[in-house]
């Protein structure tokens, strides 16, 4: 059995495809990991979340934070930007058995024969594996409850808190396990969470750190794999991987094989080009 990991796919269909022909993925045998953001600003979100439901559990994806607005925008809290392509999704006939099974997807995933941990933006300063793991299960319960989800919804959006702190107690928690989980790429000096930088970290101001080069960040002991990061574009660390390389916007997209090995820096990867 091999265990594929791809980056954002964001409604880009055909390159997923495409890659996973080339690497002659095979449901019956093979697993897929998605890094989350399945959905919005590509062409064919519908296509995607029909390919991936259709997958059953020779996939497993993460949420990501355009997943998270899909949900929100069905529940009548958000509305449609204009770069927005999820109307398909929302008129679609089976638009209410898509919904419900995005809302059974995980935050957080972790493989222990392989023991590699899939997350869509990363994992906050200051937290073990088991703490990410609990944090993760608590907002996991939220969205699967019809009676409680839209109120998630309602208190969702925010910056605020930027830093964790155990004694953090109902909403404010749940956000910053969202924002930590969905949105993260920069951190203050002191841990907090940072959003007003998404470019490269070439490019970033010494005052903002990307997470998974934050001084203090303890070891989980797995290795992550994540992506929504596409001006970071695929890349490795000692212990990350990064995957998500811009499809979207007129790049590639990037498969990685990740069952051979947990040296991120060993790992094979394929990209497909998108257009």
């Amino acid at each position: 059995m091999a265990l594929y990991a791809v980056g954002d796919l964001q409604g880009c269909l055909d390159p997923l495809e495409r890659l996973l022909e080339q690497v002659r993925f095979d449901p019956a045998t093979d697993h897929l990991w998605l890094v989350g953001d399945l959905v919005n600003r590509g062409p064919d979100s519908l296509g995607c979340l029909h390919y991936v439901r259709a997958l059953g559990d020779a996939a497993t994806a993460v949420l990501g934070n355009h997943d998270l607005h899909l949900l929100a925008t069905a529940e009548g809290v958000r509305t449609p930007g204009n770069k927005d392509t999820l109307q398909p999704v929302l008129d679609a006939p089976d638009a209410a058995e898509l919904l419900e099974w995005l809302t059974q997807r995980p935050l957080l995933h972790t493989d222990s024969d392989t023991g590699w941990t899939l997350v869509h933006a990363g994992i906050p300063p200051g937290w073990d594996l088991e703490t990410a793991q609990t944090e993760a299960r608590r907002v996991e319960a939220e969205l699967r409850d019809d009676a409680r989800r839209h109120a998630l919804f309602e208190v969702m959006y925010g910056d605020e808190p930027a830093h964790w702190d155990p004694e953090l107690a109902g909403y404010d928690r749940l956000r910053y396990t969202i924002n930590s989980f969905t949105r993260m790429r920069y951190l203050m000096p002191d841990g907090g969470l940072e959003f007003a930088g998404n470019g490269p970290p070439e490019d970033a101001p010494e005052t903002l750190i990307p997470w998974f080069a934050w001084p203090r960040r303890p070891s989980h002991g797995s290795p992550l794999v994540f992506g929504h990061w596409a001006a970071l574009g695929h890349r490795r660390g000692a212990d990350w991987l990064s995957l998500d390389s811009g499809c979207v916007w007129g790049r590639t997209m990037t498969i990685a094989r990740l069952d051979q090995t947990r040296d991120p820096y060993q790992v094979p990867i394929w990209q497909a080009a998108c257009g």
